[in-house]
């Protein structure tokens, strides 16, 4: 089962338990509303708490439910069910409690936090809106400009902050959920502490202010971006309808718009392809290294040398008896006699001159970068991909050809007119010849590196649209 209910003395606590981030699943949503009628109808029982087990609350969404159609109950309705609970109902948070997850604990009654909790509604980074009361609850709490520069940018807030603003009512340093929830309900049924019924909160101000600013900025920053102007929309709409219910059916309407959206479509494209770029294919059962030397100067090593103590990671400035992975700095020489594998760091459409059998291809923005096997064992690179995922690099791999260089070679020579047709051409022609493992890589590698915009999914995923519908 995804949904307990068990009794500790005069309060229920329902427990969710969908590893690994208690995703709202269907099974999840109605354990949820089964959860609470039980709990509602436990005469014994005078307070509910809902937590969540594992290293976080709920996550969002679940992602493998994407694209199918939905199921009763939707979150909209449970969340409905858990505000309209008779008895008080505190949500106990951890880890984080994002999209969806945050969207049930605006639906409780109080809300209580371990300390270094992180909220947040990202749902915009997906082409989407919060659509289970998201726009409806959070201004009521944190008023207009809060919530649009929330929404909109789709940030995590941590636990003081969000404590500061109103989201959440309490940061426990109890050491579980459970002692936090727990605590928590006995503290609201001695009256020491005042529940919050979300819902039932007054309309926030108008702040027309803080519509203006938001709407130029947008227009300024992302003026092609469908879903964050739908947001601005339903934030209004909290203010502006005469009801909460009037409101929500103004939400469900906008996130619906968002469904419908090609944006959401690609923007969930490249959702999927930034989950595992780092793998190759049939590699199974294998470590990062543990013993790294860095060869040279280069301002990657010194987020390295950050990263390197929490991830277990020895870091030498010279290879000695024990080196299992060299990260050679370009200009650099290599010396002579090492045993190891060397990866040779490049800036795209640079040639460091090495014959390394390795190439990791930097991006100018630092927010990705391309491990390329040039003549490596698959089981090496993989080997070398897990130590930089582990010292906090995004990395792609790829084979026998750079991506970010044949991309960025083809759209050199283009004018910005041209741009977008020579972006399809070059990642077709890398598709053709093999050079990726996955097709979403040369997406994920041309929005992230090459500034391809991110709302249209990739250069790839366009052009194979295009074959298609042609």
């Amino acid at each position: 089962m995804s949904v307990h209910y068990q009794r500790h003395g005069d309060i229920g606590v329902i427990q969710i338990a969908n590893p690994p981030v208690n995703a709202l699943s269907h099974a999840v949503r109605s354990g949820l509303v089964k959860a609470l009628k039980e709990g509602i109808a436990d005469a014994d029982i005078k307070a509910l708490v809902v937590l969540a087990d594992g290293r976080t609350f709920i996550a969002g969404a679940d992602i493998r439910e994407f694209g199918k159609p939905p199921q009763d109950p939707l979150l909209p309705d449970v969340i409905t069910q858990l505000e309209a609970c008779p008895k008080p109902l505190i949500a106990a948070l951890h880890g984080t409690a994002l999209g969806g997850g945050l969207e049930v604990a605006l639906g409780c009654h109080y809300r209580v936090a371990l300390a270094g909790t992180r909220v947040g509604l990202p749902e915009v980074k997906l082409g989407l809106l919060p659509g289970a009361g998201g726009t409806q609850r959070l201004p009521r709490l944190v008023g207009v400009e809060r919530a649009l520069e929330m929404i909109a940018s789709g940030r995590f807030v941590e636990a003081e902050e969000a404590l500061q603003a109103g989201i959440i009512d309490a940061i426990s340093n109890a050491e579980t959920p459970l002692e936090a929830g727990l605590a928590a309900a006995k503290g609201v049924l001695a009256g020491n502490q005042t529940p919050r019924i979300t819902g039932q909160l007054p309309s926030p101000s108008a702040n027309p202010q803080a519509i203006a600013s938001t709407l130029a900025r947008l227009n300024q920053e992302s003026p092609d971006l469908f879903s964050p102007f739908r947001i601005v929309e339903a934030v209004e709409a909290c203010v502006t309808a005469e009801t909460l219910h009037d409101g929500l059916r103004r939400e469900r309407e906008l996130f619906l718009a968002c469904m419908n959206s090609p944006q959401r479509a690609g923007l969930i494209h490249l959702f999927f392809a930034a989950r595992s770029p780092h793998v190759v294919p049939d590699i199974d059962n294998t470590k990062a290294f543990n013993h790294v030397a860095l060869i040279g100067k280069h301002p990657l090593f010194e987020r390295l040398e950050k990263a390197a103590q929490r991830a277990g990671i020895t870091l030498t400035n010279a290879p000695n008896a024990t080196t299992e992975l060299c990260l050679l700095a370009p200009n650099t020489s290599m010396g002579s006699g090492m045993a190891c594998p060397i990866i040779a760091l490049n800036e795209i459409s640079t040639s460091g001159g090495s014959d390394t059998a390795l190439n990791l291809i930097i991006a100018q923005n630092g927010n990705i970068a391309e491990l390329v096997n040039l003549g490596s064992e698959p089981l090496i690179q993989q080997q070398a991909a897990l130590t930089l995922k582990a010292l906090k690099v995004n990395v792609v791999v790829s084979q026998r050809q750079s991506l970010l260089n044949t991309m960025h070679a083809e759209i050199e020579e283009a004018t910005a007119s041209e741009r977008q047709s020579a972006f399809a051409q070059a990642s077709l022609s890398i598709a053709k010849n093999g050079y990726c493992y996955r097709e979403s890589d040369i997406d994920l590698l041309a929005v992230e590196a090459l500034g391809y915009p991110r709302h249209l999914g990739g250069p790839h995923r366009q052009a194979t649209l295009k074959e298609t519908h042609s």
